[in-house]
């Protein structure tokens, strides 16, 4: 009885309803950590299930995941790629158990994605009760914006992959035909669209050290050449084909998305500047301290008014 009601106890301080503000102690918090980091493991191994289910068996209208990887390879030209006896489009198998560990390996990835809503979602309930109310309302915007910019890069990357293969594989038409295996196919898949998500989040790490006044807009401004420059050489050298469509395809979005980036953190600093200068602060010498009450202070004391100026009448 008393085991059951310290288990029932510990629930309590680790439920957000009870406990909303996370204070608890150490031990207390790794266990937490434990049980968060155990459902997020259950969600992508229930996901990863699942697409490998996937990988074979259509969905209804929705082709299988195997027919979604290998649409990239089979648009290239028939007479430029090995085909079967039968005339379909199918990647070579080199060695045994290959196939099992490609689709095992695509079907985890997929179930990352598709149940990255619930583990997410634990790492947030995890975090959160350790942030304020604006904290957690801007965490909540930036999550949700950085994972809507992951799934647009990797959109990208998968719209620009058939133009990049057959782009690679038009030279040496006369003397190679190509035979992709699958590990080598499906590894230049996944990383070309991990590349690609990955660095559209760059962008919003600018909004974000502008909101914390890291970054300012003069400052990105003054820097937006240079900046695009480098965004240009960083695609040269992230994208793992090394093809002009990829190149451009990923440098011209990042351009696009930092110009989005520049524009949002002018409007975050006019709007800052205007509530300084309704402050007043602005107007205050460099060696002037802020306006602020200085007095120590306990929670239960209550808030002190100024005393008013007095007069000339009252001065006797």
């Amino acid at each position: 009885m008393a085991d059951h009601e310290s288990r029932r106890t510990k629930r309590r301080r680790r439920s957000r309803r009870h406990n909303p503000d996370g204070t608890m102690p150490l031990i207390e918090h790794i266990y937490e950590f434990r049980r968060r980091l155990g459902w997020a493991l259950v969600a992508v191994v229930i996901g990863g299930i699942f697409g490998f289910i996937w990988f074979d068996t259509k969905l209804g209208p929705i082709p299988s995941l195997g027919e979604i990887v290998n649409a990239p390879y089979c648009a290239i030209p028939p007479e430029r790629r090995l085909g079967a006896a039968d005339g379909a489009c199918r990647l070579l198998q080199t060695v045994p158990f290959e196939a099992f560990m490609m689709q095992l390996k695509v079907g985890v990835a997929a179930g990352a994605v598709l149940t990255s809503p619930w583990w997410l979602y634990q790492i947030w309930a995890f975090i959160a009760p350790g942030l304020y109310s604006k904290e957690r309302k801007y965490a909540m915007v930036f999550v949700g914006c950085a994972s809507l910019l992951f799934t647009g890069g990797a959109v990208l990357a998968y719209w620009l992959l058939p133009h990049a293969l057959q782009l690679l594989m038009n030279f040496g038409s006369d003397f190679f035909v190509t035979g992709l295996t699958a590990d080598k196919y499906i590894s230049f898949v996944l990383s070309l669209l991990v590349i690609f998500g990955v660095s559209f989040e760059l962008p919003l790490l600018v909004v974000m050290l502008n909101f914390v006044g890291v970054v300012k807009y003069s400052k990105l401004r003054k820097w937006r050449r240079g900046i695009i420059f480098l965004l240009f050489v960083f695609a040269a050298f992230v994208t793992p084909g090394q093809d002009p469509f990829s190149m451009i395809g990923l440098a011209g979005a990042l351009t696009v998305l930092f110009e989005i980036a520049i524009q949002i953190a002018r409007v975050h600093d006019r709007r800052k500047d205007r509530e300084r200068q309704d402050e007043g602060w602005d107007k205050l010498a460099d060696d002037e301290a802020a306006p602020f009450d200085y007095r120590t202070s306990t929670l239960d004391d209550k808030p002190v008014t100024p005393p008013a100026k007095a007069s000339t009448d009252d001065v006797t």
